[in-house]
């Protein structure tokens, strides 16, 4: 005889175990404590076995039901529920542990013993940067091929196309190596071939190479310009800014005891922060007594009171015989962005806030001036000092 909603909710505990009996193998145990659970009893192999459907209330009777005839849908397919259930267990925690980040730093960790330091830092950090915050928890096996595209359309949508095929030829090897380790059954990045854009030389030159960067900066400091123009080619590379924005920079923007310059970005009409490196501040207190006194950190020549010409720097850079299919004004910031990334293995988000880029967080929201400031410190004194080594040698 079927149980009763009722029967179910008034059974009390007594001083053992008791059992209600439902149909087709369905029953409810009640506990001397008082608990209430739902087994189904059944057969399979020959073997009689039990399944623990849950506990009253939480599961009611009908629910008990549905769960017995889901049940016993396997048997007749010849699959014992019991182990159904334990594959499926099974399953979900090989999904949370084959998750594309999971996997990927596992991948990682093996190529690091092959890799150099620097590379293997920078691999790491494009990932960081640029996979693990959209889709580095879903279980890589889940992943679908828009979803990856996505992700690498938010690295193009910056203007970073280079770093794009990086990360998607990183993604692929990844793919790959779940797949050798059974993980995976398809390298879904390989589909996205001819899917992003083509990688194509910039038309403002820059240099790149850190030993021709250290001979650039000899040549900067042995300069024989205005002290303007002087202090704005040794400024350049330390703060990598728009030619714009430097050469109209006004003194009174510039906070020398907190070491940031803030200004509004011209290109986006955004505010933003750049800090200041101990070389930097010096390079802007020794200028102040000579220009200190007007608006302009770099006025012009001829009329002071506006701010040196567009071709200033250009101009210097041509008399140190600097060509100009080899480096532009705006080329300060390809170097810094280059050997940022390639050299000291700085994460490409913090990168692109410094060059004040319009950088997406994993919400859709677009961060705000401060963002990853005390990074941003840290990493714009560490590129001064590395172009010091540059300049005398140190390192090439």
């Amino acid at each position: 005889m079927a149980l009763s909603n009722t029967q179910v909710q008034k059974a009390k505990p007594s001083n053992k175990n008791y059992r209600l009996y439902d149909e087709k193998g369905l029953y409810l145990e009640v506990t001397p404590a008082g608990g209430k659970l739902w087994r189904l009893k059944y057969r399979f192999d020959g073997k009689e076995k039990r399944l623990a459907l849950g506990a009253y209330p939480t599961v009611g009777l009908k629910t008990a039901r549905d769960e017995r005839d889901t049940a016993r849908d396997l048997l007749a397919n010849k699959v014992d529920p019991g182990a159904h259930r334990k594959a499926q267990r099974t399953s979900s925690a090989a999904s949370k542990e084959n998750t594309l980040e999971s996997l990927a730093r596992e991948w990682h960790l093996g190529k690091s013993r092959v890799w150099s330091a620097i590379h293997s830092k920078n691999v790491l950090a494009r990932l960081e940067g640029n996979i693990f915050p959209w889709i580095g928890k879903r279980p890589i096996t889940e992943i679908t091929l828009t979803e990856l595209l996505q992700v690498l359309r938010r690295i193009e949508e910056r203007g970073a196309y280079e770093t794009a095929h990086r990360v998607h030829g990183n993604c692929s090897e990844v793919f790959s190596y779940a797949i050798a380790l059974g993980k995976a059954e398809r390298n879904i990045a390989l589909d996205l071939k001819g899917a992003l854009q083509p990688v194509t030389k910039t038309h403002l030159a820059a240099i790149t190479e850190p030993a021709r960067v250290g001979e650039l900066l000899k040549m900067i400091d042995g300069y024989e310009g205005t002290p303007a123009v002087q202090a704005a080619l040794k400024l350049a590379p330390l703060v990598f800014v728009r030619p714009g924005e430097l050469r109209t920079a006004e003194w009174q923007a510039f906070d020398l005891p907190r070491a940031e310059w803030r200004f509004t970005v011209s290109k986006t009409a955004t505010d933003h922060i750049v800090p200041l490196a101990t070389q930097a501040i010096s390079i802007l207190e020794n200028l102040r007594p000579i220009t200190g006194n007007g608006q302009y950190v770099f006025p012009g020549a001829r009329q002071p009171r506006r701010p040196m010409s567009n071709n200033a720097i250009l101009a210097a850079l041509r008399r140190m015989e600097i060509q100009k299919d080899e480096m532009s004004g705006h080329g300060f910031r390809a170097m810094a962005r280059t050997i940022l990334d390639e050299e000291l293995g700085f994460r490409p988000d913090i990168i692109e806030h410094q060059l004040a880029h319009r950088v997406i967080d994993p919400l859709g929201r677009a961060y705000n001036r401060t963002s990853h400031l005390p990074e941003r410190k840290i990493m714009m004194q560490r590129w001064a000092d590395y172009l010091d080594q540059l300049k005398s040698g140190a390192i090439e």
